[in-house]
Order: C-alpha cells, then sequence, then structure tokens
C-alpha cells in the first residue's frame, strides 16, 4: 500500500500527493511516516527538483491529524515510547525543513495536529477559500501538546499572541484569519491552488528570500522582557481563570512556548519534548482522550444493533408547545434546515415562542457566531399555528407540553386525526414512562422519547428513549435526527427518571440532606466545583427551577424508595414561590447578572429543617455527593438501561457537565479503583441503601475488573 505519490513536473518542480487509501482523511501514522520519510531521503539528493508542492489528492481535505489508532496509545504511551515518537516526528519534519529547494503546502481542506506542524515545517502555505480549510492544533483538547514542532514553529510563523491563542485554546483558524495572521501566504479558489503553488515557487527561486526566511524562523523570537512578561503573564492568567487548575495541558503548552522563544529552533525543540513528556501519558490526558474516542463512536453510532436498519428521511418537523423546552426545539430544528412548525394554543402563547427563537439567533449574531442572514432564514422555515392541523405534513412531531401524563394522554388521542400517515411521535418528557405514555400514542411502535435538555440551543445531549414497543427504524430515525440537530444522542431504555436524571437525583438530594445536617451551602457547592462540576448542586437546583426539580424528584423518589431520603424543604421553597432563578429567589437570591447571594428570607425556611450545624472536610463531602451518584450509574449499567458504560460517562459530561478531566463517573471510579471506592463507602453505611454498592461494583472490587479494560493490543505512536 502506497500513501503518497511523487511527480516531478517539466519546471523541475516535485509535486507530493498524500492520499491514504480507501480512507476519507488522510492521518499520519506509523506507516505513513516511514513511508514519506522515504520521500524525504530521495528529494534531499535530488539535483533535477527546484521545488516541491505538498498537498492532498483528497479533494476538500488536507491532513486531519494523527492516525486513530495512534492517538489511542497516546493513552498508556510510557515514557520512553513517548520520546521515541516525538523524536521520530521532530526529525522527519526537521527533514522536510531543511530540503535544498523552497517549499510550499497547499491546503484545502482541514489541517488538524501533525497535518499542522507538517504543513509549518515548509517554508510556506496557501489555503483554498473552501471554509473547511481550517488549519489549527487541537492538541491540549486530548490533554497533551504539539510535539512535532508545533510549540516553536508557530510563534515564529505567526507571532506570540496567536500563537498562544491557537495552542492553549485549541480552536482552528479560519482561512481568512490565517491569511490575517501570516500563517499562509494567501487564499485562492480550489480550483488556482496548483497554479498559485507554482508561482510562489518560481517567485521564491528568483529572489532567493526563501533562505532568508529560513534563517529568520530558526533564531530566538525578539522579544523584550516586559513584551514577554506582560505576553505570557496575561495568557497565564487567562488560562487559570478558564481551567480552574484542573487541565494542566494549556499551561504546560504556555510554558513551552515560554520557554522555547528566547531559543535557536533546535534547542526550541528540546524544550518542547521536555514539556511534552510532562503530559502525555497522564491520566487527564488519558481521559481526554477517551472522551474523543468515545464521542466518535457516537457521532458514528446509528442507535440500533441492526446495521440493516436505515433512518426514515425527514424533511419537515413539529413541535407541539411553545414554551422554553418546545421554542427552543424548534429553533434547532428551523436552524438546522428543518421545514418546522411551532403549535401552541393560543396566538400570545406561539408569539412568545417565536420571539424565544429570534432571541437565540439575535444572540448569536450579536456574539458574533451568526449572521444576520441566520435570522431571515429561521423566520422562512420556522411557522407558528396554534392548530393541531398544522401538522399534517410533519415527518415527525415533538411533544413539549406541560410534564403531566394524564395531559400528554390526552393530547395524543387530540393529535392521531391530524398527524400524517406513518408519521412519528416523540415525547420531551424527562421522566414520565415512555411505554405507558406510548399507549394512547397513535402508533406505539413509532412513539419514543426524545428529551431535550435546557437550554436547548447550548446542552448538547438528547436522550432518545426506547419504549417497550418503539422500534428499531423509529430509534434509528431520530437518532439521525438529534445529529442533524447538531446535538448528541444517547439511546436509553425507559426507566425512571431514564439515564442522566436518574443518576443526577441522588446528587442533588444528597446535597439536600447535607443541608439540613447542617452543613453550609457553600461549602456544599464549593467542594462539587472543586471536583469539576461546573456549578454547584445547591445552585444547579436553582438553576433547574426547584419546581422542576420537586416533580422529577418525586418521580424518580417513587421509583427508587429504599435510596431516596424523604425532604420537605423543596416542597415549602415552591409553596412560598421560591423556584429558583427564574423568580428571582430560591435557596439564594438571584438579581440580574448574579448567580446567586445569601438571602436572609431564605435562613428562616431552612430553620425548620435544619438539624444543627456540621462541618466536614472536602473529601468526606465529595464522597457524600459522588458515590451515590457513582453507585446509581453503576446500576443503570446493570440494568441494561444503556448499552455501555461509555453511554454512562458521555450522558453525564454532555448532560450535567460531569468534569471531562475525570473522564467521565465510570472512568473516575477506575482510576480511584473499584476496591477503594467499596471501602471509602463503608464509613457512611449506616445512612442507608444509597451507600451501598451493587453487586457488580463489589465484583469489580473482588476482582479488579474494570469498566474500560485496558487494550490487548497498543500500537506503537509515531513510529
Amino acid at each position: 500500500m502506497s500513501f503518497f505519490a511523487l511527480e516531478v513536473l517539466p519546471s523541475q518542480v516535485a509535486v507530493l500527493t498524500f492520499d491514504c487509501p480507501g480512507a476519507k482523511v488522510n492521518t499520519l501514522g506509523g506507516a505513513v511516516l516511514k513511508e514519506l520519510r522515504e520521500h524525504v531521503q530521495a528529494l534531499e539528493s535530488r539535483s533535477d527538483v527546484r521545488g516541491l508542492i505538498f498537498r492532498s489528492g483528497k479533494p476538500g481535505q488536507f491532513v486531519a491529524g494523527a492516525d486513530l489508532n495512534e492517538i489511542g496509545a497516546l493513552a498508556y504511551v510510557t515514557p520512553e515510547q513517548a520520546l521515541t515518537g516525538l523524536e521520530a516526528g521532530l526529525g522527519l519534519f526537521q527533514r522536510l525543513s531543511d530540503l535544498p529547494f523552497p517549499t510550499v503546502a497547499l491546503i484545502d481542506g482541514p489541517s488538524m495536529g501533525g497535518g499542522t506542524e507538517l504543513a509549518i515545517s515548509l517554508d510556506e502555505r496557501i489555503a483554498s477559500n473552501n471554509p473547511k480549510a481550517v488549519i489549527g492544533l487541537p492538541e491540549t483538547k486530548l490533554g497533551i501538546i504539539p510535539g512535532w514542532g508545533g510549540t516553536q514553529r508557530m510563534p515564529r510563523l505567526i507571532g506570540i499572541h496567536h500563537a498562544i491563542e491557537m495552542i492553549t485554546g485549541g480552536e482552528p483558524f479560519p482561512p481568512k484569519k490565517a491569511l490575517e495572521t501570516g500563517l499562509v501566504f494567501d487564499v485562492v479558489p480550489t480550483d488556482q491552488l496548483m497554479t498559485a503553488g507554482l508561482a510562489w515557487i518560481e517567485k521564491a527561486r528568483e529572489t532567493g528570500a526563501w533562505k532568508t526566511t529560513r534563517q529568520k524562523r530558526r533564531q530566538p523570537l525578539a522579544l523584550t522582557e516586559d513584551e514577554r512578561n506582560f505576553a505570557f503573564g496575561v495568557a497565564e492568567a487567562a488560562i487559570k481563570e478558564k481551567t480552574k487548575g484542573q487541565y494542566p495541558a494549556p499551561l504546560v503548552a504556555l510554558a513551552a512556548i515560554r520557554d522555547g522563544a528566547a531559543l535557536p529552533l533546535p534547542e526550541a525543540f528540546e524544550v518542547e519534548k521536555k514539556k511534552s513528556l510532562e503530559v502525555m501519558g497522564s491520566p487527564i490526558s488519558a481521559n481526554l482522550i477517551a472522551i474523543f474516542f468515545m464521542t466518535n463512536k457516537l457521532e458514528r453510532d446509528p442507535g440500533v444493533a441492526d446495521k440493516s436498519i436505515k433512518p426514515r428521511e425527514i424533511k419537515s418537523v413539529g413541535v407541539l408547545g411553545a414554551g422554553l423546552m418546545g421554542s427552543g426545539i424548534a429553533t434547532a430544528a428551523a436552524r438546522s434546515g428543518f421545514s418546522t412548525v411551532m403549535v401552541d394554543v393560543s396566538e400570545e402563547f406561539v408569539n412568545q415562542g417565536m420571539n424565544r427563537a429570534r432571541d437565540v439567533v439575535e444572540k448569536r449574531i450579536q456574539a458574533g457566531k451568526g449572521k444576520p442572514e441566520e435570522l431571515a432564514d429561521l423566520l422562512q422555515k420556522l411557522r407558528p399555528a396554534t392548530e393541531h392541523a398544522a401538522f399534517k405534513d410533519c415527518d415527525v412531531v415533538i411533544e413539549a407540553i406541560t410534564e403531566k401524563e394524564s395531559l400528554k394522554a390526552d393530547t395524543y388521542r387530540q393529535l392521531a386525526p391530524h398527524l400524517k400517515a406513518g408519521s412519528l411521535l416523540a415525547s420531551n418528557t424527562s421522566t414520565i414512562s415512555i411505554s405507558r405514555l406510548a399507549q394512547s400514542s397513535p402508533a406505539p411502535e413509532r412513539f419514543a422519547g426524545l428529551h431535550f435538555f435546557n437550554p436547548v440551543d447550548r446542552m448538547p445531549l438528547v436522550e432518545v428513549i426506547r419504549g417497550a414497543a418503539t422500534s428499531d427504524e423509529t430509534v434509528a430515525t431520530l437518532v439521525a435526527l438529534a445529529k442533524k440537530l447538531r446535538k448528541t444522542p444517547i439511546v436509553v431504555k425507559d426507566g425512571a427518571g431514564f439515564l442522566v436524571n436518574r443518576i443526577l437525583f441522588p446528587y442533588l438530594n444528597e446535597a439536600l440532606v447535607l443541608l439540613i445536617e447542617g452543613v453550609a451551602m457553600d461549602a456544599i457547592d464549593q467542594a462539587a466545583t472543586r471536583f469539576g462540576m461546573p456549578m454547584g448542586p445547591i445552585l444547579l437546583e436553582d438553576v433547574v427551577g426547584l419546581d422542576t426539580s420537586l416533580f422529577a424528584g418525586n418521580v424518580i423518589a417513587a421509583a427508587f424508595p429504599d435510596r431516596a431520603v424523604p425532604l420537605t424543604l423543596l416542597e415549602d421553597l415552591v409553596k412560598a414561590g421560591r423556584l429558583g432563578q427564574k423568580t428571582g429567589s430560591g435557596f439564594r437570591k438571584f438579581t440580574k447578572g448574579t448567580k446567586g447571594e445569601a438571602d436572609p428570607d431564605f435562613e428562616p425556611i431552612l430553620a425548620r429543617h435544619r438539624q444543627g450545624q456540621k462541618t466536614m472536610t472536602e473529601a468526606e463531602l465529595q464522597d457524600r455527593l459522588f458515590l451515590p451518584m457513582l453507585f446509581e450509574a453503576v446500576r443503570v449499567l446493570e440494568e441494561g438501561i444503556v448499552r455501555e458504560a461509555a453511554d454512562v460517562d458521555m450522558g453525564l459530561i454532555l448532560g450535567i457537565g460531569f468534569p471531562p478531566f475525570r473522564g467521565g463517573i465510570l472512568r473516575w471510579c477506575d482510576r480511584e479503583g473499584a476496591a477503594k471506592i467499596v471501602a471509602r463507602a463503608k464509613a457512611f453505611e449506616a445512612l442507608g441503601k444509597r451507600y451501598q454498592p451493587s453487586a457488580l461494583l463489589v465484583k469489580m472490587a473482588r476482582t479488579g475488573e474494570l469498566f474500560f479494560p485496558r487494550p490487548a493490543q497498543i500500537p506503537t505512536f509515531g513510529v
């Protein structure tokens, strides 16, 4: 198998075309690097070549980065293997950089990671105006840093500030920004790339400027001490604020840039190697790489085991309910190009829903994430109505009305005469049994849950809930639809709380138990955020809405009474009209622009429930909060509510922001060790069954089994 084709044109320009056979994208694996090394060695001694053009043989593609198998190897790589791989890539790209003639890369698609490090080892780059021709170094998102020259070459190409932005943030530059920063020489239409590349080489040969530029890029960066201190000081503060010290790779990358900037390039590469070894193979990197693979798997997952099942084509979407969730779902459908109708009982409610839809797009435009024409597109695709008859042409109707089972059941019976023959019906319910609701639907086999999370425009997860009668075709169709709505679907079996809410409830419930025991509210929330959660459980209650939390909690508590602690605090707050952030008060007081502050009016309500005063260590609080959550997650897996452990972890990462650097709650258990987890739980066994691990976890503690076993064979990284 050959990955490269080398052609020398009559103009004595060599064209090296990279095309991985049978693959959609080009990636850099050991075999690819070996063949590239052979071509470089041959080019080094050729006297008939006056320049080199490096390009992809795949239209709309350049180099997607490292081979997936070798990315996976980074989770298990030893320091010795890591060093060998780093030196292999660095050495090869330096030889590319030293070729005795001008070199240019033609970029007509995504250039990521090692592909970008290859491109910047050449003298110049020319990009197409294809919007997908983005150039980036996303390694820090995997908990590592660019290790094949990226942290040293990029600052010398585009300057310290832009290099810090790209490398520590991990986001790629689109063609326009690449041109503005000097990352590429020019941006031209795709069909002019070769002409532009040949013209650049001809000009470079005439002027000889490429030799001077090479020498300049190998020298230390000319920075005054003030410039250096300011640039890196500001960047370090910004990174610490964003990562809260929980993600080391951006800071390690920043240190590599800082320490290498003052050195000649060969010495700077030594700095990069040393810094790379600080994070390669680390637990956090292994967890982030695992999430990368779990995400890729979900993107390809059809939702059903039978690969012959094909999803139906969906052209039009109906949404029943114009409230917060309904309008959010309708907006997502219209923004994704579907002809969408949003129905509610009155013009007033529908108009409120349309206003919320406009608001989503207008805020995107104001933030620079959208274009003005997106609003016109939305209004063209999204049609408001007040009659069920508006659903007559919809391929799928998503119900998002009040969370009341009898109301939903009555509504389905009313909908039946107005639905298109063969159309699907889905409920956005977060708690009610899909199998029971299906009994009132026109066709139970074409009925399922489609549970979005609030706010719909920002939350990526959708639970596709399979009822007892739901067909494979319905599941596959809703999974495909969710992906077209730019969401990540996870298929879940019917059951109280489904996946995310069932596992979330023990965590939220335990936070209230701790509050009643006398632990300070701020201490509880801080223990959770220091563990890595985006917000504490009590603040989350206020943000979700105490009425919503009370209703969902009652459903889950009724299903699992042996593990639920009966509490009336939430009920009292709801009766008092304290529903959380949306009403300005709940556990805390909320004013515009705040995340909650102490409210003296809450204290008398709490005093009626509080059992005393208590202080606990942060570690004790974290065990109290997260062990019940973990034990419920294991039960979900045991009961087959989801298909595999990765579904549990990704559901919590995407649905509640479980800290990615921990890899997910089951991967966290693997890292801590099931035996240690079970032993720690014994300290709380007097509190009841919620602290009793299930049979599966007890067995794993005894045998040393893992939810995510280490692969039997691990490919060698980079060589």
